[in-house]
């Protein structure tokens, strides 16, 4: 296929130089009526293109097919046999794969005990049962790795008739699983593997970044195009291959959660990406590869910070990592992860991408360049000689491995779904949970609805959010009370 092309891109600009007028959505046509306030901030260009996707760009039966040509173009270019967009994001992606592979099989789908909050939010939705895998686990770091082929292999022993498998690798800390070792695994039972790679949008076009799903031998691959590439917020692709999913059929199942009204911009910035990957990907890694490596090693002589790297791998731990991701342990300084964002936001204008009780995270792309680094290294300088100022922080509870693997004892829909109160957080340990709660970011949650409670996951999420820890799903975010289900 010729990768030069960019048929939604195209589109558009065609659509802009045909002087096309419509009588339909949006209604602000074109920005001729958004409020000159609102387009001085957000640009009267972003308006000027935000057009109908059929009966505006396309015709009213899609007779161009600029989508579909766009994602064959997609599918070329990274190896997979179909590719499908989204514009609304890979948490729509990843629960139409999970419905099109395990929606209506009553053996369930194992899942690594890291996943998502999107990924319960499928299980809600859907009704499948989780077979829960157990992450690797760091305790002295109170960090968890992806699960391991031989702990898939295991659950595949426990649960033999589950539809298949899901694992989320990159993690949101740049931590990989052994994709290869796994897919090998599920193949020896003809069972399809779903790799949620939100983070790996980028795996594709350089060799010295971690295999690429499809490469591995995954059967469908979520990708998010805004985390890691150079796409809108809320663009997404998810890619299939080989004969254990039917991509008409997982098309289907997200039809049936896509929005009807899908956003061009999102559309048009995916595929222009592809093209630039294509034409000049390896270069721009490559540029970005260097770059996080030399901040690594700048930040890593700073006194007090610790940048993660080795700890992250091994036998138990990782398989690999996304070295752009640069994971850096503030513990040695007295103050959490929390105080250190906080602090970056409000004196230095510096946002970090995540945070958690001892680490920050700073994510690098191929846009990054000498001065946005040098005012990351810069910044977290100032960071350290503010430290001692800082007031001690809250003490974390950080439960123990065994404290952290809740009981499932209903399937998350029925949980959510069935008869709820709220309870207090003196008589929440015991109780059924009816609801996610997930410390974000990450976006992992601690608590996921049909889990029951104990005392130790208690007593961490509400220490965490003493501590600064934000737990948005929650429907008390003080955490005085909790939604618990209603028992005989």
């Amino acid at each position: 296929m010729d990768q030069s092309e960019t048929p939604l891109l195209t589109a558009l600009e065609q659509y802009h130089r045909l002087d096309r007028y419509g009588f339909a959505p949006p209604g602000h046509r074109q920005g001729r009526g958004t409020d000159e306030r609102v387009a001085k901030v957000l640009g009267s260009d972003s308006f000027r293109s935000d057009v109908l996707a059929s009966g505006g760009l396309d015709d009213r039966k899609s007779s161009n097919g600029y989508l579909s040509r766009a994602e064959q173009l997609m599918a070329d270019a990274v190896g997979a046999e179909q590719a499908f967009f989204s514009t609304c994001g890979s948490s729509l992606s990843v629960k139409a794969a999970m419905m099109a592979v395990a929606g209506n099989d009553p053996g369930g789908l194992l899942l690594g005990r890291d996943s998502h909050k999107s990924i319960v939010a499928g299980l809600i939705f859907s009704g499948v049962t989780p077979r829960w895998i157990t992450p690797q686990w760091d305790e002295e770091m109170h960090f968890s790795h992806p699960p391991s082929p031989e702990q898939v292999r295991e659950m595949w022993d426990k649960y033999p008739d589950a539809a298949g498998a899901l694992i989320v690798s990159p993690s949101p800390y740049g931590t990989c699983a052994d994709i290869a070792g796994i897919a090998e695994v599920c193949y020896e039972r003809r069972k399809p593997l779903i790799i949620d790679e939100a983070w790996g949008a980028h795996l594709p076009f350089h060799e010295d970044l971690p295999t690429w799903a499809m490469d591995a031998g995954a059967d469908v691959c979520v990708v998010s195009v805004h985390k890691m590439g150079a796409g809108f917020e809320q663009g997404s692709v998810y890619h299939v291959q080989g004969d254990l999913v039917d991509g008409a059929y997982l098309s289907a199942c997200a039809d049936l959660l896509m929005t009807t009204s899908p956003n061009v911009l999102i559309y048009s910035a995916m595929d222009g990406w592809r093209r630039q990957m294509i034409e000049h990907g390896t270069e721009l890694l490559g540029n970005a590869l260097g770059m996080a490596r030399r901040t690594r090693d700048r930040i890593a002589a700073i006194d007090g910070l610790d940048v993660l790297e080795d700890r992250l791998l091994g036998d138990e731990a990782s398989h690999d990592l996304d070295r752009l991701q640069i994971l850096i342990d503030v513990s040695a300084l007295g103050v959490s992860g929390y105080q250190c964002a906080d602090w970056l936001r409000e004196h230095c204008r510096v946002d970090m991408g995540m945070t958690d009780h001892r680490r920050i995270l700073a994510t690098m792309s191929m846009a990054d360049n000498d001065a946005t680094t040098n005012r990351l290294v810069e910044s977290l300088g100032m960071l350290v000689r503010a430290a001692e100022s800082f007031e001690p922080p809250p003490e974390v509870y950080l439960p123990s491995p065994g404290e952290l693997q809740l009981d499932s004892v209903m399937s998350p829909r029925d949980a959510f779904f069935g008869r709820t109160e709220m309870t207090g957080a003196a008589g929440a340990a015991g109780r059924v949970a009816a609801e996610q709660l997930t410390p974000y970011p990450p976006g992992i949650p601690a608590v996921v609805p049909g889990e029951r409670l104990n005392q130790g996951v208690v007593d961490y999420l509400r220490s965490g959010v003493a501590a600064g820890m934000t737990i948005p799903d929650a429907t008390d975010a003080s955490l005085e009370q909790f939604r618990v289900v209603v028992e005989d």
